[in-house]
């Protein structure tokens, strides 16, 4: 039966593979009523579990939401041949100094942004501060 660094070792694995296909995730935080408020959102760039990057407008909900409550829960899940899910808790903070924003750039945000100058151009840092993952049909939870 795997460890539970074995378990963590692999759910950044998973993070790092959907960085580079399908890199959506759910993110969650608390809204201004004090209610749970869900986004579907692409991870930038993650050191395995410990910390991930998400790119956002500044005066998007999400930007918003963390500016007043940093709470958050970042989850992945896929079902079929390689089933898992990895829940991640932890706090969000929001970043718009140009520095990070130019190391936190890829080319999908193109898309949405003039480069990594645009004013409306913000990163959330997501940090893990507990998890529960479900990997290789092995559930382990915990602290970082």
């Amino acid at each position: 039966m795997p460890n539970t660094q074995e378990i963590i070792q692999k759910a950044g694995a998973i993070i790092d593979q959907r960085i580079r296909a399908a890199n959506y995730c759910t993110l969650t935080g608390i809204d201004s009523d004090g209610c749970p408020a869900s986004t579907t959102i692409s991870i930038s760039k993650h050191d395995g579990i410990r910390w991930l990057t998400l790119c956002t407008g500044v005066g998007a909900p999400s930007s918003v939401r963390f500016r007043a409550n940093p709470k958050a829960c970042l989850c992945l899940n896929l079902d079929g041949d390689h089933m898992y899910h990895i829940a991640l808790m932890g706090e969000v903070q929001v970043y718009t100094d140009l520095e990070t924003k130019r190391e936190m750039w890829y080319d999908g945000l193109a898309d949405h942004f003039s480069g990594p100058e645009d004013d409306n151009f913000a990163v959330l840092r997501f940090t893990t501060k507990s998890y529960s993952l479900w990997v290789d049909y092995t559930e382990v939870k915990g602290a970082l």
